[in-house]
């Protein structure tokens, strides 16, 4: 699998991540308490940018000093809206992008000029339950009513397509006679909220920025 370099303007020896999220940043805040625990060395956050003024994901941005912005879509066509993020991510030297709950797809001008640079988590093992009409609470019900033994989460990067980019890591977990969408989604969080930081750590070290 051929990757395209990170980004060359960035000189600094930090691995300078942003958060694009639309939700309550589960996965965001396991990012930042494996920060806080010095488990990411030589990683850094440098945004959290949103499409909802009041969602969780800026919040906690906000509650962890982490600069959190809010970027209004009104008005404005779907790329230039992704273009005034781009612009961002590009001051900021940006090395990946990683979405948490971010409920807008991409536009294709927008993934072209981040090759290989975008990451996402899909809560379930991807190609199954995966695609346009896959996400959120909807993604555990499907897998419920075809009563699958077994679940789970794929990080990937994001191409031009929706759910179709390379694979990263794949990890399962059981689904259980009782379970309700509600607490799969669960389960299945708590295998985000531990392998996001961990495929972030991955990648750090695949392109040369940490040890």
């Amino acid at each position: 699998m051929v990757k395209e370099p990170f980004a060359e303007s960035s000189k600094s020896k930090n691995f300078k991540i942003a958060v694009l999220a639309s939700t309550n940043g589960t996965d965001l805040q396991a990012i930042i308490d494996e920060m806080k625990k010095g488990l990411m060395p030589g990683i850094s956050l440098v945004a959290v940018i949103s499409n909802k003024k009041d969602c969780g994901a800026l919040e906690k941005a906000y509650a962890n000093s982490v600069p959190a912005i809010f970027i209004n879509p009104e008005n404005k066509t779907h790329e230039e809206f992704d273009m005034e993020i781009a612009k961002i991510l590009e001051e900021k030297q940006t090395d990946l992008i990683v979405l948490v709950g971010y409920m807008r797809i991409l536009s294709s001008a927008f993934v072209r000029k981040f090759p290989h640079r975008i990451i996402n988590v899909h809560p379930s093992l991807i190609p199954k339950y995966s695609g346009q009409n896959f996400f959120n609470k909807g993604v555990h019900e499907a897998v419920l009513k075809a009563g699958e033994k077994e679940t789970g989460m794929t990080i990937h990067y994001v191409d031009e397509n929706i759910d179709t980019g390379d694979i990263i890591l794949q990890k399962t977990c059981p689904v259980l006679p009782n379970d309700t969408p509600e607490t799969l989604k669960t389960r299945v969080q708590d295998l985000e909220k531990k392998w996001y930081p961990e495929a972030i750590r991955q990648l750090a070290k695949e392109y040369g920025k940490t040890g």
